[in-house]
């Protein structure tokens, strides 16, 4: 990996500090041509980020000519202005006085924290989530201390020109930190041309893909010239230095996956999950509507906003019904009733949680299709079977490990077309990334139950029938995208 360091004078920065290229950010702008046919890693340590600066200009071509860099634009604008970056202060003030009940004694009124690390462990914490909101390779954070709470007075750039000796060394620590990523050894390898992030949660009960089936797909990237490499959510400052990023963790727009999808979609990285997309799958309320606009088939439903709603959910589906949580995964939150008891019981306890609820039709079948969708093209089918003497592909028993139903696996040829055709529509309408939508093919025609952001794919299973081809689907969905003119 090329990391280049940007500097507003030569004299700024002694290039014996760091094994990277330093150039200044004039002769910067002033050769486009400058490590073309390369990707490298930008870091802006201009004096002035100022609107239309040169260190503005500097990360704004930057951008333009496919090269990572921090600060972004969008950076320096959020931090030009208190007002702009104000929604970034209760968290970060809960977290400041975390450090400040830990310190203990004098606070002090200005810390430094340069890429993401604080003068001490104690500041960690703060240091990291700054530089998750921030990501600025230098930032000073002036603090107002009373008697009970600290506040912030103020955050912005921290620039070479005006640190101390001891903050120049440590910032050149920080950054040597900051830039040593651990390579594996490639000796004998094909040179990756891009490096592709893949979140994991190595302790998730029921993980989207096994680790076994990521790293089967990384030897098919591997020769298509892409590494991968898996990340945890303590990764989300070293995100940037990635080409895409593949969440492989349940999704939800309320934990870091989200976070980790805005910050991927903020680098101008190819991402799947995408935020909008996220957004869009995990609430089957605003589903159940994509889908009738859409004229896309959906069991008949009725919308629940308070128990007056119950007696119209009665009468218009009938007993039994399915009553369902709008942001629920795995088939939690999700629950069927036997009669209007059950119902007005269920939904009371639900509307305390949630404003408003999907009852639906209950449609009976052994299996539920599974039709894999990527960039708007059918890639895999599945039938996942009704676990065992349950009525849905996964029982979470109230004690013990989930009991999943098994699979049977097709080809796309051997798919009933109208299956795949309705999932294919079913999935343009959320977007161009990755997604699973499950349909019940009935006498009555199918019905598209659900469209998932986060399917599983796992090697042995989703892949046995188009085999390879899905891993290499996968891989070429990220490569066009990064390989697109002008990006």
């Amino acid at each position: 990996m090329t990391w280049v360091i940007l500097t507003g004078r030569q004299s700024d920065l002694d290039q014996v500090a760091t094994p990277h290229k330093i150039i200044t950010n004039r002769d910067y702008l002033a050769h486009p041509s400058l490590f073309r046919g390369q990707r490298p890693k930008v870091i802006n340590l201009s004096n002035n980020y100022a609107y239309q600066s040169r260190g503005y200009y500097a990360s704004l071509l930057a951008s333009s000519r496919g090269h990572k860099v921090i600060p972004t634009v969008e950076t320096m604008i959020d931090l030009s202005e208190r007002k702009l970056y104000e929604h970034a202060l209760p968290e970060l003030e809960l977290a400041l006085n975390k450090c400040r009940k830990d310190i203990g004694g004098v606070f002090p009124q200005k810390v430094c924290i340069f890429f993401g690390i604080g003068p001490s462990k104690i500041w960690d914490r703060f240091a990291k989530l700054l530089f998750d909101w921030f990501r600025a390779p230098a930032l000073e954070v002036h603090i107002k201390d009373s008697a009970e709470w600290a506040s912030i007075r103020k955050i912005g750039f921290h620039p070479l020109a005006r640190m101390t000796e001891d903050e120049e060394k440590s910032f050149i620590q920080c950054l040597e930190t900051y830039t040593n990523r651990e390579w594996r050894d490639t000796k004998g390898r094909t040179p990756a041309r891009y490096t592709f992030a893949t979140l994991v949660d190595p302790h998730e009960e029921l993980p989207p893909s096994e680790i076994s089936s990521l790293r089967y797909w990384a030897k098919i990237a591997e020769k298509m010239g892409v590494e991968i490499e898996p990340i945890t959510k303590r990764d989300l400052a070293k995100l940037a230095n990635y080409d895409a990023l593949f969440i492989r963790e349940t999704t939800s727009i309320s934990n870091h996956t989200y976070r980790f999808a805005r910050r991927a979609q903020q680098e101008g990285m190819p991402v799947i999950d995408d935020p909008l997309s996220m957004i869009r799958c995990t609430n089957k309320v605003y589903l159940n509507e994509l889908m009738a606009y859409n004229k896309v088939p959906v069991p008949p439903t009725v919308m629940i906003a308070g128990t007056s709603d119950l007696e119209l959910a009665a009468q218009t589906l009938g007993f039994p019904l399915v009553l369902k949580i709008p942001d629920s995964s795995f088939s939690r939150g999700v629950k069927k009733c036997a009669n209007f008891e059950e119902l007005k019981t269920l939904a009371t306890e639900w509307l305390e949680d949630s404003d408003l609820l999907i009852a639906q039709k209950f449609i009976p079948t052994e299996y539920d299709w599974r039709v894999g969708v990527l960039g708007g093209q059918p890639l895999f089918a599945v039938h996942y079977l009704m676990a065992k003497k349950h009525w849905q592909i996964v029982n979470h028993k109230a004690n013990g490990k989930p009991d999943q139903g098994g699979i049977k696996t097709f080809t796309l040829k051997e798919t009933p077309a109208h299956v795949v055709e309705t999932a294919v529509k079913a999935a343009r309408c959320i977007g161009d990334g990755l997604y699973g939508v499950d349909l019940k093919e009935t006498k009555d025609g199918v019905f598209v139950i659900e469209v998932n952001d986060n399917p599983n794919l796992d090697h042995g299973w989703e892949d046995s029938g188009e085999k390879d081809e899905v891993w290499v689907r996968l891989t070429q969905w990220f490569l066009e995208r990064l390989d697109r003119p002008g990006r």
